[in-house]
């Protein structure tokens, strides 16, 4: 799928540098249980049939009510939304996250930004929690 404003050979380029990155989190063949299932919208069957063909436990997605927790427990799942995601994790290791969020900030360069304007930028985009468990342990 390629997006739109973005030519379809960055795009590429962009797919193949998370796919090196992350090779096992490459899902194949889960085409087939798209039309065995019934979500409110039916454009969101791709990722549901992707999540099930990985046995994944959690989908982390902005748009809890296209997936009903009720239906897609039936297939051992659950969906959490980004920002409750991300401060879950940030609880499970303060030190590698705040190590993470710094490497971030350090490789922001074009243009550079300090940590508060990188926590900025993340409570514009919703993660409000997220970026005030960040800033109260920086």
């Amino acid at each position: 799928m390629i997006r739109k404003g973005i030519p379809e050979d960055e795009a590429l380029k962009r797919t193949s540098i998370v796919n090196t990155a992350f090779p096992d989190a490459l899902v194949e063949n889960y085409e087939p249980l798209i039309d065995t299932l019934n979500l409110p919208d039916l454009k969101d069957r791709h990722i549901l049939a992707a999540a099930i063909k990985t046995n994944a436990n959690l989908l982390v997605t902005n748009n809890l009510k296209h997936f009903p927790k009720e239906y897609i427990s039936g297939f051992g799942l659950s969906a959490k939304d980004p920002d409750d995601f991300f401060t879950d994790i940030i609880d499970l290791n303060h030190e590698s996250s705040i190590k993470a969020f710094r490497d971030l900030v350090m490789n922001k360069k074009n243009p550079p930004l300090d940590d508060y304007q990188i926590l900025d930028i993340f409570r514009k985009n919703g993660l409000i929690n997220t970026a005030d468990y960040i800033h109260a342990l920086i």
